[in-house]
């Protein structure tokens, strides 16, 4: 039976304790632990987006990304895994309905993780394609039986065209991830040494989706998409950092002279300003979805401009709730640098979350006013 969601966001909202209480510990483990991996399963999570024809509930991403807000709040490096993980259960049906068969055929629960930058090179074969090359950052890797890599034909110079999956015995994972933020969630190398990739497990990235399967969920533009998943993480943050703050400021009094913080008109006036900020971002990312989808009632696929302009309001966002959470962890005071209080944790993750490359404001930037002002 498929929940509602209503439901999985309820199910969430119980874990946030326990992954709280499992933090650290998924920390120093540098990846996802297998007791919150089966609680992740056992909750449904991995099977928002997957496709109703092999066993998932076929939901919207948006769906995906509301749980992920709320789990952020216990454990940002799981919520990571998951968001990225689980909408990697939407992306094949964007391509050849056979990859989907490929990967679930014979079992629901096949996951796989991802690293999309061009990292590879293929070279055409019959058939398909031999691919090889070394990919970082492919976050929740461990626990996954596949791997989609980002690759570029031999000679090829221009942006990254293709993502090919590899089952688990054509690579082998070298475990590099020593950092200082989502130091949970396992983004360790990926190696592939001349495997065959068959064609329809191609998913040419600049291309429209193929909407595998009878759903308008698989219209939505994959780039954008992809960004709102890691934009949904510094939601999350976000808005648990707030929590935390408030929290503060309720039990502390100043050091020197005793006075309540609750009483500081500067904590005040900050605590409202960032309040505002935070709502605003969640209201402006749901928006989002809205305009992607109000673009898809009259066409089969969203405008390139449309693509181009909500990937760059993704992207603002989640650097908003990166100074946000910057603005509360300087005023949480010297406490807040301790190990055991969680604003430390939202404070390095956000800033590791803004950092990958589909969230780049530079290129964002740039992409975004390119296109503005072509005639």
């Amino acid at each position: 039976m498929i929940p509602q969601e209503s439901e999985l966001i309820a199910r969430a909202q119980a874990l946030v304790p326990v992954l709280a209480e499992r933090a650290a510990a998924c920390e120093a483990a540098r990846r996802l632990l297998p007791e919150t991996l089966e609680d992740f399963v056992q909750a449904g999570f991995y099977r928002i987006c997957q496709p109703r024809a092999y066993g998932g509930y076929e939901m919207s991403p948006e769906v995906l990304f509301n749980v992920a807000m709320e789990l952020a709040v216990g454990c940002p490096s799981s919520a990571w895994c998951l968001c990225l993980i689980g909408v990697h259960n939407w992306e094949p049906g964007l391509m050849d309905p056979q990859a989907a068969d490929d990967l679930w055929g014979v079992d629901p629960d096949i996951r796989y993780s991802s690293s999309y930058a061009p990292f590879g090179k293929a070279e055409h074969t019959t058939g398909g394609y031999r691919l090889s090359g070394r990919w970082e950052w492919s976050s929740g890797c461990d626990h996954c039986d596949w791997a989609i890599l980002g690759g570029k034909l031999a000679g090829d110079d221009g942006p990254p065209q293709m993502a090919m999956l590899v089952p688990r015995e054509d690579y082998r994972i070298v475990d590099t991830w020593h950092v200082a933020g989502l130091k949970g969630t396992g983004s360790n190398d990926v190696v592939v040494e001349n495997a065959f990739v068959p064609e329809h497990r191609v998913h040419r990235l600049m291309e429209p989706s193929r909407r595998a399967f009878n759903s308008p969920i698989y219209d939505l533009p994959f780039a954008n998409v992809f960004a709102l998943c890691l934009c949904a993480v510094t939601q999350g943050i976000a808005e648990a950092a707030l929590e935390s703050y408030t929290v503060y400021l309720r039990r502390r009094h100043h050091a020197y002279d005793g006075v309540a913080m609750v009483a500081d008109p500067f904590q005040q006036r900050r605590l409202s300003e960032v309040t505002a900020s935070v709502n605003a971002n969640r209201l402006r990312f749901h928006s989002v979805f809205r305009r992607l989808e109000s673009c898809l009632e009259n066409d089969v696929t969203v405008p390139v401009a449309v693509q181009i302009g909500e990937k760059w309001e993704t992207q603002v966002l989640a650097h908003s709730n990166a100074d946000l959470v910057t603005t509360l962890m300087s005023a949480s005071g010297g406490g807040a640098q301790r190990l055991e209080n969680p604003m430390q944790r939202y404070f390095r993750d956000i800033h590791a979350a803004v950092a990958h490359a589909f969230l780049n404001l530079d290129r964002g930037s740039l992409e975004f006013a390119r296109n503005t002002l072509r005639d």
